[in-house]
């Protein structure tokens, strides 16, 4: 976690954390920032002060003076939460990211362009225009890895593989149903259209706010499979995730139980020996898709061939369930469950995922996550109780000189969530090309080896991602 130290513990986290030291003007930057908003506090709070004691000067001119003092605090109490809650929150800040965000899903990234294979939604045939993709939407879509590009990796002969992709604005013929029902229904169509039920795996994917699907993820199953996949995601919002978080998470998980449901029952209308391998996988709010998409842990084994989860935040139901239930003796931040026999977590997936000893059984559920994620660790509770990750031992990238005081690890946890992309994984809210060892691990295809896996790791890993 990057929080709650002295400078002397501030270089430690950054020397375990893999960053440079930090540059000598970030102290009294920090100092001016916090002496800005402490003035800008300082001026609202004088303001309603000031306001609430001229409301009560007036009333005393009609009521008796406790009457009016009483009247008074009420009315300002609720002009402050009201303003707070309509005027700053919802017609601000909400409103502005909502525009931003609007704005941002009209465009492309540079170097996206539409993809010209009819098995990928916004190409040739899709019943999705290219157009009504989204940001996100277009730059999953547009940046599929070609049959070329696979074949020229492995040697091997491979397949163009499918991308579904389903944005939250649907076209006009399939806005008669209730929305995600709609989304479900159309994501189906297109993977029906594309041949996705002939592949050897199927992943459905939980994307976060905007509709971001990880590109490293989805890449890691195309390489490693030759093509030979199918992957659909649903977008249930293009607002960025904490603002999703605070208005519309409920609709992360809406929305994909929707599509997995639609999805398995497709699946149980083939023979069973036709079918691919349905697998599951998403990071940050859209790994709490996944998970709100199912009643437990459990659940999640039984409905899957496999999971790839990663940097899960902590409110997510089923990894919260797995580490209040972990094995007696394992840390929160790298829980055992039921003697790992069928989930494992890991940071440094190369070698925690080999732990413990005792056999791996199938189905597999991975969750890659970092001891240093603020996203992971983030709750309320923060405010008044000592969370579980600062008991002995600590994570790899945890000072031990680190402290809790009440409120103050709440707030410089939410800060550090702004910040949680400023390092290299596996650190922060970072993961890189670790979903290549999550994928070996959860379901290898047949002959892949350790070595296949570090090969695929070093081209995954030392280049820029696709979006």
């Amino acid at each position: 976690m990057v929080h709650l130290r002295e400078r002397p513990d501030a270089r430690q986290l950054r020397a375990l954390q893999e960053l440079p030291p930090s540059l000598t003007w970030h102290t009294p930057m920090i100092a001016l920032i916090a002496l800005g908003l402490l003035l800008v506090a300082l001026f609202v709070a004088r303001a309603v002060r000031l306001g609430s004691v001229t409301l009560i000067r007036l009333l005393g001119r009609l009521l008796p003076r406790p009457v009016a003092f009483g009247v008074g605090a009420v009315l300002s109490a609720l002009v402050v939460l009201v303003g707070v809650r309509d005027v700053v929150f919802d017609r601000g800040i909400v409103d502005i990211a909502d525009r931003i965000a609007e704005a941002t899903n009209g465009g492309t990234k540079d170097g996206i362009e539409r993809p010209a294979s009819r098995l990928v939604s916004g190409g040739p045939g899709s019943l999705v225009p290219w157009e009504g993709l989204g940001f996100q939407g277009r730059n999953f879509a547009g940046s599929t890895p070609t049959r070329d590009a696979l074949t020229a990796w492995s040697g091997r002969p491979a397949r163009d593989p499918v991308r579904v992709y389903v944005p939250s604005a649907l076209p006009a013929a399939f806005a008669d149903d209730p929305p995600f029902a709609a989304q479900a229904r159309l994501a189906v169509r297109e993977l029906d259209r594309t041949g996705a039920f002939d592949r050897a795996v199927l992943a459905v994917a939980g994307t976060t706010g905007t509709g971001w699907v990880d590109p490293n993820v989805a890449e890691a199953l195309e390489y490693m499979y030759g093509g030979d996949t199918a992957i659909v995601a649903v977008q249930y919002s293009y607002l960025p995730s904490w603002v999703s978080f605070l208005v519309d998470k409920e609709k992360a998980g809406q929305a994909t139980r929707a599509l997995l449901d639609a999805v398995r029952e497709r699946l149980d209308a083939l023979p069973a020996d036709r079918r691919p391998r349905l697998v599951v996988t998403g990071e940050s709010l859209g790994a709490y898709a996944v998970e709100a998409s199912f009643e437990g842990a459990d659940d999640l084994l039984a409905s899957t061939d496999g999971a790839l989860l990663m940097g899960a935040p902590n409110f997510s139901p089923v990894s919260r369930e797995i580490r209040r239930d972990r094995d007696p003796g394992s840390p929160v931040w790298r829980p055992q469950y039921r003697g790992g026999a069928h989930i494992r977590f890991a940071q440094f997936p190369e070698t925690d995922l080999a732990r413990p000893a005792a056999a791996w059984e199938h189905p597999r559920a991975v969750y890659l996550q970092n001891a240093s994620d603020p996203v992971v660790w983030w709750s309320p509770d923060l405010l008044l109780s000592r969370p579980a990750w600062l008991d002995e031992p600590l994570g790899p990238d945890i000072t031990p000189e680190i402290t809790w005081f009440p409120f103050v690890a709440f707030w410089q946890t939410s800060v550090d969530m702004a910040v949680s992309y400023g390092v290299d994984a596996p650190h922060g809210h970072r993961y890189g090309a670790g979903a290549v060892d999550g994928w070996a691990a959860v379901l290898p295809p047949p002959g892949w080896t350790a070595a296949d896996t570090t090969r695929l790791r070093a081209f995954i890993g030392h280049r820029p991602a696709a979006y």
